[in-house]
């Protein structure tokens, strides 16, 4: 018996939902989309719709993919962050919405037609950096990844988004190698799960993710003491900061900027009303009167 669109999506929630998968009914939508080729709006408007053969074998196989916690965004081979669209590998992390506090605490200050250099430690898929610079025209960038092949992915991002002409790719350890360039900007998301917390995340990210971008040692904490006094040296002064950390690390992280130089540094709540961002400036130069 041939599936018609809206009964794709009804047998794919109940299966997601028989399998304890988190989240059935979003991922049952976008798994039929991608499978029958529909959208969203063709799923309302045009639900007896039928599948071919070859759509309903490729559903199977994606279904049977997300039962065993395959993330969505590696079955589909991309993800959507903030106003773009973003290819997704196993090499990178999947962008998150927590992710886009980032974004939006940047831009609230960010002149549209600003000339920004901005820097982001840890580019991975180039979400935030790429994000950045969708919406402000006349700013720049440089991501720096240790993996190539997530630079790899930034690059395939860059391009497919027609900013590949304002984003530079390094890979590179941090900042090292980076001397006396300045930046008005610096993001990063860095690895922050403590080590031992690692095997008790959801096998999406446990199994699937990229140990190297989520381990942040013993407490989580290892890349920020290395981060923060080499986020201040390479800011210029007046330039800017803000850092994605887990929930728990407000206090800790605060402290290591603080103790870096850093001036009005202060942390930014998610949706989900958790810590997520901690922000902050580099002292200005003091001008004669």
């Amino acid at each position: 018996m041939t599936l018609t669109l809206v009964q794709a999506w009804g047998r794919a929630k109940a299966r997601l939902e028989a399998s304890g998968i988190p989240g059935p009914v979003i991922d049952a939508r976008l798994l039929v989309e991608a499978a029958a080729e529909a959208t969203r709006v063709d799923i309302v408007t045009d639900p007896y719709r039928a599948l071919t053969p070859a759509q309903e074998a490729t559903l199977d196989d994606y279904l049977s993919r997300r039962e065993h916690r395959e993330p969505v965004s590696h079955i589909l081979g991309r993800k959507g962050f903030w106003k773009i669209m973003l290819n997704v590998t196993p090499d990178v992390l999947t962008p998150r919405p927590d992710t886009e506090t980032v974004v939006e605490y940047v831009l609230r200050d960010f002149p549209e037609h600003a000339p920004w250099s901005i820097l982001d430690l840890g580019v991975g898929s180039g979400a935030i950096l790429l994000a950045l610079l969708a919406e402000r025209p006349a700013a720049r960038g440089l991501g720096v990844d240790v993996s190539e092949e997530a630079l790899a992915v930034a690059r395939d991002n860059a391009a497919a988004l027609g900013l590949a002409s304002r984003v530079a790719l390094l890979r590179g350890d941090w900042t090292t190698g980076l001397h006396d360039a300045t930046f008005d900007l610096v993001v990063s998301n860095p690895p922050y799960i403590a080590s031992h917390v690692i095997e008790t995340l959801e096998p999406e990210v446990r199994d699937h993710e990229p140990r190297i971008a989520l381990e942040g040692g013993a407490d989580g904490l290892d890349h920020y003491r290395i981060l923060a006094p080499e986020i201040l040296r390479v800011l210029k002064p007046g330039g800017r900061f803000a850092v994605e950390i887990g929930y728990d690390q407000k206090v800790a992280v605060e402290d290591l900027f603080r103790v870096a130089g850093a001036e009005g540094v202060r942390t930014l709540r998610d949706l989900s009303d958790r810590d997520r961002v901690v922000a902050g400036t580099k002292k200005a130069l003091e001008t004669g009167g």
